[in-house]
């Protein structure tokens, strides 16, 4: 049977690691200044994916902490995935050639999806879409717009594209530790034939236990950054449940 894969999560604003509430940059908690060495001690806990965000390149729409990514990608012996400000096939490319596995692609899959699918189809199983939902709807540009789609309509646009994965963030959870939203995380993937990574409010080993049970329906994985920071979850105990 399938394993449900853990990203740990690292978060970076201005070279630190920070974690956000509801995406709020004004609400950051920095819990580190060194962003390599936080990658090192999750592998030596035994994770083998990484999920690294450029919270300042999500707002620019370009990479601002580039050096920050690279030292992360030097230092962790697994796959890094990475998101933030990533819009356009030069910032696919250039993350992909320094080693970095997989793409999270955000903003620009609602306002360019001919951008996604032409990424996608040079680079398969490279590509993941970021499905950020405010009650339901489509949030871009950090979370600071809502849109009038829907998170199920977003997706279905990338059914037949080739992208790896649906990355879907319940924004008003996300950094407070309020449980993850396990039915709307399934009720996605269900719908759609593209596998889904949860993110956002994951509290305790609780939620990691609830998603795993959803693996058959195509959830994937779970992203998980405050309770770990927290010491709320134990990463390898968060390991052991998921597979």
């Amino acid at each position: 049977m399938a394993s449900l894969t853990i990203f740990p999560a690292i978060d970076l604003k201005g070279g630190k690691v920070v974690r956000l509430a509801e995406g709020d940059m004004d609400r950051a908690t920095v819990y580190g200044d060194d962003p390599a060495a936080q990658a090192g001690s999750f592998a030596k806990a035994g994770a083998d994916h990484l999920h690294v965000v450029d919270l300042d390149g999500a707002f620019a729409g370009r990479a601002v902490n580039a050096d920050a990514v690279e030292a992360i990608v030097a230092a962790f012996p697994g796959r890094v995935q990475l998101g933030g400000g990533i819009r356009n096939r030069d910032a696919v490319e250039r993350w992909l050639d320094l080693g970095v596995a997989r793409v999270v692609i955000g903003t620009a899959a609602l306002e360019d999806p001919d951008f996604v699918r032409s990424a996608a189809a040079a680079h398969p199983g490279c590509i993941v879409v970021a499905v950020d939902a405010r009650d339901g709807m489509v949030a871009t540009r950090g979370w600071a717009d809502v849109s009038t789609v829907a998170v199920a309509d977003l997706a279905r646009r990338f059914e037949d594209a080739g992208v790896a994965a649906l990355l879907f963030t319940d924004v008003g959870r996300d950094g407070l530790l309020k449980g993850c939203n396990v039915e709307a995380t399934v009720a996605l993937a269900r719908a759609v034939s593209i596998p889904v990574i949860a993110s956002g409010g994951v509290a305790d080993i609780a939620d990691i236990e609830a998603l795993a049970r959803h693996v058959g329906d195509g959830v994937e994985g779970v992203i998980t950054g405050r309770a770990l920071y927290d010491g709320r979850l134990d990463l390898s105990d968060a390991l052991r449940v998921a597979a």
